[in-house]
């Protein structure tokens, strides 16, 4: 399992886009990460777009960036109640700023903007909140997906396969990066 011993938290919150939640998901763990739903609050029942479930594991105030080795925020309409929640806000820009891999799909680029993470970066996400991106200080392209440093971004459902295939990829040259540091640390 090329992910084993990684740690993802996927956030969760009313009104996510199906896919974009449950395709990372399974993919990662499948992959062989270990995957934590975390929303809002712990143990509750939040519902997609089309009324399907998913239970949180944990609440974002008990989860720090020092617990996981990436966060994955899917779209739909739940980005945009996900910001209200410091606690969720604050893993992002946490997560962000520790180098730990933070993906966003779609309408997740709010989280983005409410975390300030954007400012030079290049990104992407649902066309129809291109202008936020901008007015937070992404230089916004047209792409499937976007990688800039640990920042990882696409657009819609479609390009899921992309996006779980470069987020896989940077989890792994961030386990090859941290063992020549170790490496080098014993070595010195």
């Amino acid at each position: 399992m090329i992910l084993n011993g990684k740690r993802l938290a996927v956030l969760v919150e009313d009104q996510y886009e199906d896919q974009e939640l449950w395709y990372p998901v399974q993919r990662l763990r499948e992959a062989g990460a270990e995957v934590t739903v975390v929303g809002p609050e712990a143990g509750k029942t939040y519902r997609s777009k089309h009324g399907y479930p998913a239970k949180s594991d944990q609440a974002a105030g008990e989860v720090v960036a020092d617990d996981v080795d990436g966060v994955i925020i899917p779209g739909g309409y739940a980005p945009d109640r996900m910001r209200r929640h410091e606690a969720m806000v604050a893993l992002v820009r946490d997560a962000y700023q520790s180098g730990k891999i933070v993906a966003a799909i779609c309408h997740a680029g709010w989280m983005l903007c409410s975390a300030g993470v954007l400012q030079g970066k290049e990104a992407t996400s649902f066309s129809a909140i291109e202008d936020d991106m901008a007015n937070a200080g992404a230089n916004w392209v047209d792409r499937e997906v976007v990688q800039d440093g640990n920042l990882i971004t696409s657009r819609t459902p479609d390009d899921l396969p992309a996006f779980l295939r470069t987020i896989i990829a940077a989890c792994e040259e961030n386990s090859e990066a941290a063992m020549v540091a170790e490496r080098s640390h014993h070595a010195g």
